[in-house]
């Protein structure tokens, strides 16, 4: 007898990266930066069912109960499109903020965000991370958008940011305590991961001109860690087929050579497949780019989509059923999650 399965969830999720270089938003157009022109990637290239945006290096002197004017620009851009936002967290100059559409919001629940200082030993919060947890259609499901340790020979600081981030985040769900605790983890930002060796800037320049990204990235540092399990090895990357995102001239899409080119800005996840009897999770990869249309600072915007699946075997779970396994009673949150929507709305 053939097995039958059944779909708790199947999203798609949008993830982005900027470092936006302190500069405000002021008039930017954000279409293409949101593929809300017809180029999401999702199925049927329909829009996303969730956003979820990391930026870096946002200007901080606002005052600690105000929203980013970047998180405002970007509410604006999505409610036209009937989005609301979920959640949003800022250290200093790193932000992350997450939409979903109406439908959606039902099914999170347990929302909770966290900032984990690694900046001048975790004292300052210059470099480090902020993320969003929460009970997505009944799975534990973690965003981590973080800023590390800058400069080539800082190899060794961006594995103790890496190090300190996943020691220090913590949260109060009973089941997933800490990020790798969860279900679904993605990680993005600026995790300004160099080239080892000795290429010049021009060598690499050269390189990425002829499209030679295969070969250059087997000096990234961030796939070599990976392969030796030093950092981020319990994740998965898609090989980025675009070319380097950091460093250029702003207002160019020219290399400033003061820097040696670099993937600076990284999108990676991690799905724990098998958790539940009967229940298969997954989070195929649609697509991964840097956009070139933005010239603002000098590193390029870097989006991904995922295809976001729970699905039962011989099973007829709903997605509160699953939620009650993995986080326990009904979720005390939620009336504070629907004040905040409609403070949002107003």
């Amino acid at each position: 007898m053939a097995a039958s399965v059944s779909v708790i969830a199947d999203l798609c999720i949008f993830l982005l990266t900027w470092n936006v270089g302190t500069h405000s938003p002021k008039n930017l157009e954000l279409t293409s930066l949101l593929a809300l022109n017809g180029t999401t990637q999702c199925p049927d290239n329909q829009l996303p069912d969730i956003y979820v945006i990391g930026m870096q290096e946002v200007s901080s002197k606002l005052g600690i109960f105000q929203d980013d004017p970047w998180v405002l620009k970007l509410a604006s851009a999505l409610s036209d499109y009937e989005y609301v936002k979920v959640k949003s967290e800022q250290l200093q100059g790193i932000v992350i903020t997450m939409f979903a559409q109406h439908k959606h919001i039902p099914h999170m629940k347990n929302i909770e965000t966290e900032e984990t200082r690694t900046g001048l030993g975790g004292l300052w919060g210059n470099k480090g991370a902020v993320s969003i947890r929460l009970s997505l259609y009944g799975t534990g499901t973690v965003f981590v958008c973080s800023h590390l340790a800058a400069h080539d020979d800082k190899l060794k600081e961006r594995i103790e940011d890496y190090h300190q981030i996943v020691d220090n985040t913590k949260y109060n769900s009973l089941s997933y305590r800490r990020i790798f605790d969860h279900d679904f983890v993605f990680w993005f930002g600026d995790l300004n991961f160099r080239l080892s060796g000795d290429l010049s800037s021009w060598d690499i320049r050269n390189s990425v001109e002829q499209g030679h990204y295969e070969e250059l990235l087997k000096m990234d540092q961030l796939e070599l860690l990976r392969e030796t399990g030093n950092a981020f090895s319990l994740m998965e990357e898609m090989l980025p087929n675009f070319a380097p995102t950091f460093k250029f001239n702003e207002g160019t899409n020219e290399y400033n050579l003061k820097r040696r080119p670099a993937w600076c800005d990284r999108i990676l996840h991690r799905v724990q497949v098998n958790s539940y009897p009967g229940i298969t999770l997954s989070a195929k990869q649609l697509s991964y780019q840097s956009n070139m249309d933005y010239t603002l600072s000098d590193h390029k915007p870097v989006s991904a989509t995922f295809n976001y699946k729970i699905e039962t075997n011989n099973l007829t779970y709903t997605d509160e059923e699953l939620h009650e396994m993995t986080h326990g009673s009904a979720s005390t949150n939620t009336n504070l999650f629907n004040a905040e929507l409609q403070e949002f709305q107003r």
